[in-house]
């Protein structure tokens, strides 16, 4: 079954590894976005199965789109993995808290993250 993901990320060799890494590995269908903003407006002109996040962008950050997506009926069962290169153990806990389905930290094996987005996602 193909999978719809949307990777939100203001780093342009990030989106290309990720894109790349679940296209190939996954088969998925795989859209992008440069920054919070766009992310926003694309989420709303789709069906997603999931959205990677990233957490540090300028402007708009992953958690204030993260909010943004959890106000509007249309986007809150979205299920949201943040990609983060820091994760303390109160981060840990505020995301869980938040009600992100998963945290991929920074950086990642581009063989095996296919594999966590689904493990994360209990795909």
């Amino acid at each position: 079954m193909s999978r719809h993901l949307l990777v939100i990320d203001d780093e342009q060799d990030i989106r290309d590894v990720v894109q790349v890494a679940l296209k190939e590995f996954a088969g998925w269908q795989v859209e992008t976005a440069g920054s919070g903003q766009e992310g926003l407006q694309k989420v709303t002109t789709g069906k997603w199965d999931a959205i990677l996040l990233d957490v540090s962008m300028p402007d708009l950050d992953g958690l204030s789109v993260f909010e943004q997506l959890q106000a509007n009926p249309v986007t809150r069962n979205i299920p949201v993995v943040l990609l983060t290169a820091k994760v303390l153990p109160s981060d840990r806990r505020r995301f869980a808290e938040m009600g992100v389905a998963g945290v991929i930290i920074k950086p990642f094996n581009p063989l095996t993250i296919w594999n966590q987005v689904a493990e994360l996602l209990n795909w």
